[in-house]
């Protein structure tokens, strides 16, 4: 099961992709499984040599009770020191930024595909937009 982040690829050109674990409790997982999860409008933030991610939403598992959890809590990623300080590097170029791509399962641990992107402007949207049209009229013809 494979969530992802489709509207991250049609605002933001990706420069590189990083695989991350992401911290999460009992909850969050059973809801992850279900599949009640939504990457829209979600950033990763690095502060005090720590990176997280926020505004990520995973609904409550309904039969949770008093051990559920906060839906759009901020998450702790998992990084090596090394890749914390690469990213921080980048990010303080202008323009660059960290956004979630993907969220997977990879031998029962959810991962995260964190993408190293920077902002398209309105002009490159709307090329992608006339490729996609080209791209599913000629699916059409054949």
């Amino acid at each position: 099961m494979e969530i992802k982040n489709r509207k991250a690829y049609f605002d933001y050109s990706v420069l590189e992709e990083l695989e991350a674990g992401i911290v999460l409790t009992g909850t969050e997982i059973k809801s992850v499984r279900k599949g009640s999860v939504d990457l829209k409008d979600t950033f990763v933030v690095i502060k005090n040599n720590e990176a997280s991610v926020l505004n990520l939403y995973i609904a409550r598992y309904f039969e949770g009770n008093q051990f559920n959890h906060d839906e759009r809590r901020s998450r702790i990623l998992l990084f090596h020191k090394k890749e914390i300080r690469k990213l921080k590097e980048k990010v303080a170029q202008e323009g660059v930024t960290l956004i979630p791509l993907k969220m997977y399962f990879k031998k029962n641990h959810v991962k995260l595909l964190i993408g190293v992107c920077k902002g398209k402007k309105l002009y490159d949207k709307r090329e992608a937009i006339k490729k996609k049209d080209l791209e599913r009229e000629k699916k059409e013809l054949f």
